[in-house]
């Protein structure tokens, strides 16, 4: 930023003006504070009047971030490209600077690069004008450093502005004395970092006139392939979703520029939404840190696919790269389901067409659609990740996640982000469930989604969906019907605590699978698989309980066979969820009457009255989870302090409100006191300085599991919740003793030696 002021001479350090070597014209403004959403990040300055003692005058500067979450535009949110907004208010004219460098394209610096200017002025409105870098050899399909080495980056201003590429230290030194760039481009092409070529826009904001001006620069990454995937056909370059609806990658671009005040406004109704929704569901913490996980979720997708068939692919980032893994889209599709279960659906697409053609030899579900994303090769010999019981039971659970979201009367709270109601279906049978054909226009902003399920429509989409794979969906009940209730030696999700056999909440999310499978069923008609799934899951679910309860009965243990061990059974989330708390139990109208005025509500269960998974399990995990949380959070289990943060909503999720005030105040204290500095990783110490325990894990999708709340709060028709209104009942003193007392005892590792025979 250039003023009419000087500044005294700074250390040199890389990359930074030297004072010694010359003068410049540059002004230094004071940080005033961020403020984010969803979607939106300001980061605001101040400059100070050059000739003022008295503080008054100056220049307000906010750099404004915005990368938009539209729930009900689906294209919109397949264009990857974002904007960056520069407001300016004062009284003193001033000149901002901004570029970007071949970092954006490589993430290696000796990669040789060519760009090239593009400038295009159109009869009504401002011109554009586009600054493009690109490797000169892309490296299809390949990843340095988490980078992708192929594509091109797109940095595009209003015409009115200056721009020039040349290298850093010429270019940035002469605006730093200046304040002007020369409307010229060096197409002396090279290496990222051989005399750092860099592409610079600058803007005069006459302010002495104006008093206020803003400026918006636009920056996106254009892939084309996004991905190789072995679907039905065969090894596919898979093509961007926005190709098909327009023509050339300049379109999108343009489009992209001027759809800002469309797009900021969409985004806007969703960040607002969610913010009123999580500070209700747990205050001002928690729309925190919903607002700070929903752009990292998507920053690990890709939209791809035809507008007849979406699809969305999924990055594990950080752990291990792995492309489409299961276990990851579960932890996040809390998130999916609140914001557009439309996408969830897409991000299932692309596992259940490869298995379902017969690439994978398995009969359980995989783990991942390829090692290392952007490959989605599959696994044809079946030695992927060994999570067997894992992978079923997530699949299936999310399977009936998205049916039950699909399947409401007008007006439900499932509805909240749909269109208004259109019943108009795509007659081509080729088409997926949830094609994106019917786009329309709604409050003057078109490419907007057609609604969501609901009513008829909602119950024949879903059918659709469930008929296409059906076998699929019994091959995988079938493994856990065989393997869930005493689960072998495996992995869970949480690999990186290592193989165990016998684990309690694997066991548990089988369980919770195979009676998933009994509403999938239903939703075809196919009643006497329903019956018999059911019937095999409530036989499974009283057994479970004998095996991992501990015996004073106040925790679930780790392992059937580990006394003395104790486990987060957070995939207790996920009976809640899909509503089988609900079957048969006594549910009030009134959320604030009495046990004793409850009424019935008949959901369809058969012969139970407290739900699925019995009441008193809920009480009792509640109750422990209050005994055992730590300085920072709930740990996963006790074998370490670490915990997932992922797991500890979905944990908190189901416990009592007090229990699930307290995790989250402990989560709020993580993020706001500790040291870690890298994006929101999911796995952290609870204790100590509440940093890395290794492996380091950041910037991973998983967080999408913190809108656990929001979604359950959303679930059966907004009745989920209200099932779970005995976890208000106080325990008793001697209950509550109980549970502290064991605690007080500790828990080790060194006692699992202590077993006994099933």
């Amino acid at each position: 930023m250039a003023a009419k002021r000087k500044r005294a001479a700074l250390e040199p350090m890389a990359d930074v003006l030297d004072w010694r070597r010359g003068t410049f014209n540059v002004s230094f403004p004071v940080y005033s504070g961020a403020k984010y959403d969803a979607s939106t990040t300001n980061l605001t300055y101040f400059i100070p009047a050059a000739n003022s003692n008295n503080g008054s005058g100056g220049i307000d500067i906010v750099l404004s971030f915005l990368s938009p979450i539209t729930p009900t535009s689906t294209l919109r949110q397949a264009i990857p490209a974002s904007y960056l907004t520069v407001y300016a208010h004062g009284d003193t004219n001033i000149n901002v600077y901004v570029d970007v460098n071949g970092q954006w394209i490589s993430g290696d610096r000796g990669s040789q690069m060519t760009w090239a200017f593009r400038q295009e002025d159109f009869q009504h409105g401002p011109g554009l004008k586009t600054l493009s870098l690109q490797r000169e050899t892309e490296q299809l399909f390949t990843e340095v450093n988490d980078r992708s080495e192929w594509g091109s980056f797109f940095f595009t201003a209003p015409s009115d502005v200056d721009h020039e590429v040349g290298t850093s230290n010429s270019v940035r030194r002469r605006f730093a004395k200046s304040g002007t760039l020369k409307n010229q481009v060096d197409y002396n092409f090279r290496r990222v970092m051989e005399e750092e070529p860099i592409f610079a826009f600058s803007k005069s904001f006459r302010l002495e006139d104006k008093g206020s001006d803003s400026v918006t620069f636009t920056m996106a990454h254009i892939q084309d392939p996004v991905v190789q995937y072995a679907a039905a056909r065969g090894l596919t370059f898979m093509k961007p979703l926005w190709q098909g609806y327009f023509a050339s990658t300049w379109d999108l671009l343009k489009f992209h520029y001027f759809d800002f005040a469309s797009a900021a406004r969409l985004a806007e109704h969703y960040s607002s939404t969610l913010g009123k929704d999580a500070y209700a569901s747990g205050a001002e913490d928690y729309e925190d840190i919903v607002a700070l996980s929903a752009r990292q979720v998507l920053g690990a997708t890709s939209f791809s696919g035809t507008p007849e068939n979406p699809i969305l692919f999924l990055k594990e980032i950080s752990s291990n790269g792995n492309f489409q893994t299961i276990d990851v889209i579960f932890p996040s599709f809390p998130f999916f389901l609140y914001t557009n279960p439309r996408w969830l659906a897409y991000l299932l697409e692309p596992l259940i067409e490869h298995m379902l053609s017969g690439q994978y030899p398995n009969t359980y579900a995989m783990h991942d659609l390829g090692a290392h994303f952007p490959n989605a090769t599959g696994h044809p010999d079946g030695n992927d990740e060994y999570m067997p019981v894992e992978e079923c039971g997530n699949i299936l659970i999310m399977g009936l996640a998205l049916v039950n979201s699909l399947i409401y009367e007008s007006g439900s709270a499932t509805a909240v982000w749909t269109t208004p109601e259109s019943q108009l279906r795509d007659s081509n049978s080729n088409n997926s469930a949830f094609a994106l054909t019917n786009l329309g226009t709604v409050d003057g902003i078109n490419f907007i989604d057609d609604s969501w399920g609901g009513s008829t429509k909602g119950l024949k989409q879903a059918q659709k969906w469930v008929e296409r794979s059906y076998s699929l969906w019994e091959q995988w009940t079938g493994y856990l019907v065989e393997y869930s209730l005493r689960p072998e030696n495996q992995l869970s999700t949480d690999d990186f605590a290592g193989w165990l056999a016998l684990q309690t909440n694997l066991a548990l999310k089988g369980i919770i699978g195979i009676k998933a499978m009994s509403g999938i069923a239903r939703t075809i008609n196919s009643t006497e698989d329903a019956k018999r799934y059911d019937d095999i899951a409530r036989e499974y679910i009283l057994k479970w309980e004998d095996y991992g309860i501990s015996r004073d009965g106040t925790h679930a243990k780790l392992a059937y066979d580990w006394h003395g061990s104790w486990t987060t059974i957070y995939n207790l989330y996920a009976d809640s969820l899909l509503c089988f708390q609900l079957e048969g139990a006594s549910i009030s109208t009134a959320p604030d009457q009495l046990p004793g005025k409850q009424t019935p509500l008949d959901i369809g269960g058969e012969g139970s009255t407290s739900g699925f998974v019995p009441r008193h399990i809920y009480k009792m995990q509640s109750d422990w989870y209050h005994a055992v949380r730590q300085r920072y959070g709930l740990p996963l289990d006790n074998r370490h302090l670490y915990t997932k943060s992922d797991w500890e909503f979905f944990a908190a999720a189901v416990t009592s409100r007090s229990v699930r005030a307290e995790i989250l105040q402990s989560v709020a204290k993580w993020v706001n006191e500790t040291v870690t500095d890298r994006p929101f990783t999911d796995l952290y110490e609870t204790e100590g300085r509440g940093g890395f325990p290794g492996p380091n894990f950041f910037a991973r999708p998983v967080i999408g599991g913190h809108f656990a709340f929001l979604t359950l709060e959303r679930a059966c028709g907004g009745r989920a919740m209200e099932a779970l209104q005995f976890l208000e009942e106080e325990s008793s003193p001697q209950r509550l003793r109980l549970v502290e007392e064991t605690v007080a005892k500790g828990f080790s590792p060194a006692r699992q030696d202590e077993k006994y025979e099933l």
